[in-house]
């Protein structure tokens, strides 16, 4: 019992990361096609850029950016266009504020 403990705990503990992100170059290796928009109220999700991958949120709009894509959970690639995109972000300057907004789109990052 105490080694199925452990393996769950190992195997859903790195789960919670998803947030480790990679920007990739071309939109056909990415898992999400993301559109950056102008105003907080037209985004599906509040992101704030962290420093250290041990801060990344577990779906919660704490991103961090890695430097490969081995290392991310997802891939993303930033789109031209709105119509283009999966999901639309925010960037916000503090930790508080991010989160979701369209929690219908939460699905993309798990």
């Amino acid at each position: 019992m105490k080694h199925l403990f452990i393996f769950f705990l190992i195997v859903f503990g790195t789960q919670l990361k998803a947030q480790k992100v990679f920007s990739t170059e071309y939109s056909s290796q990415a898992d999400v096609k993301v559109f950056v928009v102008d105003y907080e109220s037209q985004s599906d999700l509040k992101v704030y850029k962290v420093q250290y991958d041990s801060q990344a949120g577990s779906n919660d709009g704490k991103w961090f950016f890695t430097e490969y894509a081995s290392q991310a959970k997802k891939k993303i690639f930033f789109v031209d266009y709105e119509s283009q995109a999966d999901l639309k972000i925010f960037f916000v300057k503090y930790d508080s504020q991010a989160g979701w907004r369209n929690n219908s789109k939460k699905y993309l990052l798990y």
